[in-house]
């Protein structure tokens, strides 16, 4: 088999080793100003007013959703399509998710149908930014605002994202990142909520941390001892080790969305007018972060994914619909057909590599291995159908 070319890779140079070889000679590990100072970056450049460093993004998710209130006998609507984080996140706190179905082009949650899904028990909203596309924030926002919810970003795909012009993480009234070693930048682990809520940032500081009310950082600045819980929280602290490292991915940031996006144009170019692949569609090549390259396969999705990865080709499929998973079928009577956009997206999409260090000639060695597999699949179509597929 040829060298595998991944999904998705992190990027780790020499100023990410040294940026965390000296956070290892400091005298704080965790807890400390590096903490501090990845958060206040990390709002600068999404332009929000705080940003509150936690162990992952599903703690993110979990945190946000906290700080908005949600608990037991809560609903939030979430999209079908989407990793299984999100829906935990409420069901952590004792909510039920409900969920939305999406738009069939680029697999969004569907405002028109939001509105619809809205009881007297929904609390929040979590807009998914499936593949690095921000949702259509005005209307959800819209809607919000009209029923007296919470609106969540899952940015987890978008950060460098934009939306008419606004940058992702300063969207909705709370905006939760990862940097897992997948998406954009990574800390190893870790996530992040951005808000310009101060009620917010301080009930998810103290939630990141036992629900108590000043870390360690904090005591040493005023030289006291002292503190107290003041509500149930979790060790979802992020080190200061990983925000060394964060800091460093960061400053990087921008020419990566650039790299993103010119990986992307060229398989738009490549896929144009193929009848068997097809992208998803954008609003914006420019707004768009690109953490997935999906497209749809529209015949046998599955033996064209096999047929990629004996070639050496990482694809991935990204996702199975959160209800049709075993848990939320057997424990909130979740069912086939509820979501059928949603459902008959997952049965033809298949993600593509994108990294920013996938090479030029790597990326043409994925498109032709595309055409290829998708070309066997086309000649076995006209013999069942006796038609040109391609």
């Amino acid at each position: 088999m040829a060298n595998q070319i991944p999904y998705s890779r992190q990027s780790i140079d020499t100023y990410d080793i040294e940026a965390v070889v000296e956070a290892l000679k400091s005298d704080w590990l965790t807890t400390g100003p590096m903490v501090e100072r990845f958060e206040e970056r990390l709002a600068d450049y999404v332009g929000s007013r705080y940003a509150v460093a936690v162990s992952n993004g599903t703690a993110a998710l979990h945190t946000a959703l906290a700080a908005a209130g949600v608990g037991p006998g809560d609903e939030v609507i979430v999209p079908a399509m989407t990793f299984v984080a999100t829906a935990n996140a409420a069901v952590f706190q004792g909510a039920t998710p409900v969920f939305c179905d999406v738009d069939p082009e680029m697999l969004l949650i569907n405002p028109n149908l939001v509105s619809d899904l809205i009881t007297s028990k929904t609390k929040a909203v979590i807009a998914v930014d499936y593949t690095g596309q921000p949702c259509d924030y005005e209307r959800l926002q819209s809607i919000s605002r009209e029923n007296g919810l919470v609106l969540v970003a899952d940015a987890c795909h978008s950060l460098g994202g934009a939306y008419q012009g606004k940058r992702v993480g300063s969207l909705a009234d709370l905006n939760a990142f990862s940097f897992h070693p997948a998406k954009h930048i990574t800390t190893g682990e870790g996530g992040m909520v951005t808000t310009d809520n101060i009620e917010y940032a301080t009930q998810m500081r103290q939630f990141r941390n036992h629900g108590i009310t000043m870390d360690h950082n904090q005591r040493a600045k005023e030289g006291t001892w002292f503190y107290e819980m003041k509500g149930l929280g979790f060790n979802y602290r992020l080190s200061d080790v990983q925000c060394a490292l964060g800091l460093s991915q960061l400053a990087k940031q921008p020419d990566w969305i650039a790299r993103r996006q010119e990986i992307a144009h060229r398989y738009h170019q490549a896929f144009e007018g193929h009848g068997l692949v097809r992208p998803l569609s954008f609003r914006n090549l420019e707004e768009h972060a690109y953490h997935l390259y999906v497209v749809r396969v529209v015949h046998n999705r599955d033996q064209v994914f096999k047929l990629l990865r004996q070639a050496g080709i990482g694809v991935n499929v990204h996702y199975i619909p959160v209800h049709l998973h075993p848990f939320y079928r057997n424990n909130f009577k979740t069912k086939e057909g509820q979501c059928p956009v949603a459902e008959g997206a997952f049965r033809e999409i298949m993600s593509l590599p994108m990294f920013p260090t996938l090479s030029d000639a790597d990326q043409t060695r994925v498109i032709e291995a595309v055409w290829e597999a998708a070309g066997q699949m086309g000649q076995s179509l006209q013999t069942v159908r006796g038609v040109d597929a391609l």
